[in-house]
């Protein structure tokens, strides 16, 4: 019995071994098939959404100083931005994930899920990098300070990685050999935008429509977010419990859905 308990967990690490090289293998392809290596070559992932985050922030910067809460609203905003470009990527980029990388799935060690999840992980990863060179110059700037709650800051950027990536299963299920739900795919993301709650505070809003929003996952993300960063953000609008709960249903329904298409995926 014991050789037996021994021999599975062998198996087991050495099937988490292979699969982790497959992710990495299929992240760096990712990257070179996105940024390739001219010009400031893989940097891109950072300097891509950092150029947009900016844009935005410096759109505010005409504003007061501060908004009623005492939160500088550059920083508010280019926080916000730079969240929600996170959720933008994963969301948008998994319509096509399957069609574009066909050939990959001949072996049988790839599958969608690692497809999707190496594309999550450069997302992620550019975005909280994205995050930290932000917030180094905006502090040299005087436009913000170090993160007050670094911690719920953390958590809300790995809930919004955890929120995006169920999405993106959904997403790449749901538009494989349907172009027509394809096409609404970036609209949406558009869409969700303004009602994300990455430009406004929750108690911003008056009732009934802040109760609806407190429902909306992404907005409970936002108030995280903005509750780590800033000393004067409440805590309000927010459940950890209740992400947690959203993300897990997401993922499940997720899961299935890529099961259920890669039985029509056909290899030729």
């Amino acid at each position: 019995m014991t050789t037996e308990r021994t021999a599975s967990g062998s198996s087991l690490i050495r099937a988490l071994e292979v699969q982790c090289n497959v992710i990495g293998a299929l992240m760096m392809r990712e990257l070179h098939t996105r940024y390739g290596r001219e010009n400031v070559g893989y940097l891109w992932m950072i300097l891509e959404p950092m150029t947009l985050a900016t844009a935005v922030g410096l759109i505010h910067l005409a504003q007061p100083a501060h908004t009623v809460s005492d939160i500088n609203a550059v920083a508010m905003f280019s926080l916000g931005y730079c969240v929600f470009i996170m959720f933008r990527g994963m969301f948008n980029r998994a319509e096509g994930t399957i069609e574009a990388n066909l050939p990959l799935l001949y072996h049988r060690m790839v599958t969608v899920f690692d497809l999707l999840l190496s594309r999550a992980l450069l997302e992620a990863a550019g975005t909280t990098c994205t995050l930290i060179v932000m917030l180094f110059f905006g502090i040299m700037l005087g436009l913000t300070h170090l993160p007050y709650r670094p911690e719920y800051l953390m958590g809300s950027l790995l809930f919004m990685a955890w929120f995006s990536f169920s999405l993106s299963m959904l997403v790449c299920a749901g538009t494989h050999d349907n172009r027509l739900l394809a096409r609404f795919v970036h609209p949406i993301s558009y869409i969700l935008m303004p009602i994300s709650g990455g430009f406004y505070q929750v108690g911003w809003i008056p009732e009934p429509y802040r109760t609806w929003l407190s429902w909306f996952p992404m907005a409970n993300i936002f108030e995280m977010a903005r509750y780590g960063q800033f000393r004067a953000a409440p805590d309000t609008y927010f459940s950890i419990p209740y992400l947690i709960g959203s993300c897990m249903l997401l993922s499940v329904l997720g899961l299935l859905a890529i099961k259920l298409v890669r039985r029509h995926i056909h290899l030729n």
